[in-house]
């Protein structure tokens, strides 16, 4: 069996360690395996690479994906499936491993209509795909804010001042819950859930009034204004309001990419690994258009049209126990 992989959408760590598993499973079977370059605009440019097992030593730490990754507006033309087609007719491939997010999960839709088969890997840091607890990269990415909440909590208790801190996660908030509720944070605003930035004002101020030295408010992204132009960003009219209406010395933090890089930690190199050999049994058995997840600590398999269907819910009561931990 002919196998091709490709990474797709935004990066995440761990994705390096989901192809090594991908490669080294393939080739324990006897199978050839093929490495796609910058994602599905790499299937039209015919960037189709071998893989050895040497060609993915050393990179299980590594963050970011060897195999690069790209948007591709022509891949979802009629024109440009034909000639996705005809490239990978052309290498002999049979099976695709594709990993990415829901916009990477369609493209496996289009690969399977075209008669190959497909299984999809979630990787990306947001976890915002459905049916799977975990996508690879997330653990990291959460570990990264935390990182830094530790260093900008320093800097804050020094200076007595509020920190507004934005993090990634496009229009989910599962990045500011987890980080928030460990990270200690006063209050954590997320797109999911209506936010009420009077009752984060009097919490700054009910905090400040007890003695406390600074305070850490955690804001998603996606929860307003423009994550594109800084100025217009989430966090900075989060911090303004905050400025404005409790007087407190307030500076905003915008985490941004820096949450996509770093080595994957424990968690995603093994998820990555799991899944990406899951993956090759899963093609090696016949099975296409399926999705590897991880529910409930075990790897389970699921139809790509359902975990594209079935939207991904943040915990509701991790948010309220955050609010609880520094409400008093």
């Amino acid at each position: 069996m002919k196998i091709g992989i490709l990474t797709s959408g935004g990066d995440a760590p761990g994705m390096n360690a989901a192809i090594r598993a991908v490669v080294r499973k393939a080739l324990y079977h006897n199978c050839k395996v093929y490495g796609i370059k910058r994602g599905f605009a790499g299937i039209l440019n015919g960037e189709i690479v071998p893989l050895s097992s040497r060609s993915v030593g050393d990179i299980l730490q590594r963050g970011g994906t060897i195999l690069k990754s790209a948007r591709c507006t022509e891949f979802k033309t009629p024109e440009g499936q034909a000639k996705a087609k005809e490239q990978l007719e052309k290498m002999g491939l049979n099976g695709l491993v594709i990993i990415g997010g829901d916009g990477s999960f369609r493209g496996a839709q289009i690969l399977n209509r075209m008669g190959f088969l497909t299984v999809g890997i979630p990787g990306t840091i947001d976890n915002d795909i459905g049916c799977t607890d975990y996508s690879i990269g997330f653990d990291t990415a959460v570990n990264t804010v935390l990182d830094a909440i530790n260093k900008i909590r320093d800097t804050a208790s020094s200076h007595s001042r509020v920190y507004v801190v934005e993090v990634m996660g496009k229009n989910s908030g599962f990045i500011a819950i987890a980080a928030g509720l460990a990270g200690g944070a006063e209050a954590v605003l997320v797109p999911e859930v209506p936010y009420d930035l009077d009752a984060v004002c009097k919490q700054i101020v009910k905090s400040i009034k007890k003695g406390k030295a600074h305070s850490i408010i955690l804001v998603a992204e996606g929860l307003m204004g423009d994550p594109v132009n800084m100025e217009h960003s989430s966090g900075f009219i989060v911090g303004k309001y905050i400025q404005t209406h409790t007087g407190a010395d307030t500076r905003v933090t915008v985490l941004g990419h820096i949450q996509r890089g770093g080595n994957p930690t424990f968690f995603d190199r093994k998820l990555a690994t799991l899944m990406g050999a899951k993956a090759v049994d899963l093609l090696l058995a016949g099975e296409t258009e399926k999705m590897v997840g991880f529910v409930n600590n075990r790897i389970e398999v699921f139809s790509i049209d359902e975990a594209l269907s079935t939207k991904a819910k943040i915990n509701l009561e991790e948010l309220e126990l955050s609010n609880i931990m520094a409400s008093v």
